[in-house]
């Protein structure tokens, strides 16, 4: 029986070093600052050092991914916006006006957009990674969102641009998504995974009201109801009620963490996908840097579940990899202590 793309990349997946985080520590100790001084800044310079492998990690090649998928979910009126806006803000993107683009340019990374399932035919439109798997997905609250076959499809996209990266040698690599409705997907993820109350897990996405979100609540319960995907097969569940950007977004996260990426993780929609992956194999978790804690509440129980803790916390809900890019200066910031700073010796600092 031939093996999917899944289970051969997760294979290829190990521990971090822990031998090499233990002694980016010892060198940051031995930095002109008290020991721990430098807060979280020096857990991100030693993580990144366990990930990549080296003693002094190169932070200036950095991309982030904004995958574009529509969803059929929108039928039922769960969207404050027509789904022909994931259409118009790819667009947006490629013309570098967006959210995304803005903060990429500030913290010097590349934004790369990709088509894996938007609703539209975008031709030989430059700019656009071409990776197509369907028009979007169907309705999940009338049956399950994708064929297996297209949720692989749509996994395998993510992977491969995780090994092209590593061809590239780039050195942090963030996520990012744009699809209307996506945050219904979302939450019926986790709410899938852990079990938990759809009312719990679901917030107001691009900013409904009273009355939408209650309808948005009841449509996740029906999908959840209909689909009866397996808490234990994060596949069926990414299959059943998940979106192709998602999916995407899980392969991306599985082929860095197979590859020996860091991978910077956005907000609600980009953890939805990282947390299918770290449900694939227990040291995805490892790989991960979370960006920041979204507004939607279901976020905070994703992040739990996969055990990473936030870097920000700035009320954000964009999504497009804007919390990635932000976080990815922090990240950078890290690294540069360890690599630049002077130690005691070098500076003649002395203390008992």
């Amino acid at each position: 029986m031939n093996r999917t793309i899944v289970e051969t990349t997760r294979e290829r997946i190990k521990p971090v070093n822990r031998e090499l985080m233990q002694q980016a520590q010892a060198r940051l100790d031995a930095k002109t600052k008290p020991p721990g001084a430098l807060g979280r800044l020096e857990e991100f310079a030693r993580r990144m050092v366990a990930i990549s492998g080296t003693g002094s990690p190169d932070t200036s090649k950095k991309v982030i991914y904004t995958f574009a998928g529509d969803h059929g979910v929108t039928d039922e009126g769960v969207a404050l916006y027509p789904k022909a806006v994931t259409t118009q803000m790819v667009y947006n993107f490629l013309a570098g006006g967006a959210g995304v683009n803005v903060l990429a340019r500030h913290v010097g990374a590349e934004v790369r957009v990709v088509d894996v399932g938007v609703d539209n035919d975008f031709g030989d439109l430059a700019g656009v990674i071409h990776r197509k798997v369907a028009r979007g997905t169907r309705n999940f609250a009338k049956g399950p969102a994708m064929t297996r076959e297209e949720m692989l499809a749509a996994i395998t996209v993510g992977i491969d641009l995780a090994e092209q990266c590593r061809v590239e040698g780039i050195a942090l690599v963030g996520t990012g998504e744009m699809g209307i409705g996506n945050t219904t997907p979302s939450s019926a993820i986790i709410a899938a995974i852990s079990g938990k109350a759809v009312r719990d897990v679901t917030h107001r996405g691009t900013g409904i009201d009273d009355d939408a979100l209650e309808l948005k609540i009841r449509v996740i319960e029906q999908g959840l109801a209909i689909n009866q995907p397996d808490s234990t097969n994060p596949l069926d569940v990414l299959a059943k009620v998940g979106g192709l950007e998602i999916a995407a977004i899980a392969g991306l996260v599985l082929g860095c963490a197979a590859n020996g990426i860091p991978v910077v993780i956005d907000g609600f929609i980009s953890t939805a996908g990282a947390l299918i992956a770290s449900e694939l194999h227990p040291n995805v978790a490892d790989y991960i840097f979370a960006a920041h804690r979204s507004m939607e509440i279901g976020h905070s129980f994703m992040l739990e579940r996969i055990g990473v803790e936030p870097i920000l916390d700035l009320n954000l809900r964009l999504g497009e990899g804007t919390g990635a890019a932000l976080a990815m200066s922090l990240i950078e910031a890290g690294v540069k202590t360890l690599n630049e700073m002077a130690t005691r010796e070098q500076a003649g600092v002395t203390h008992e």
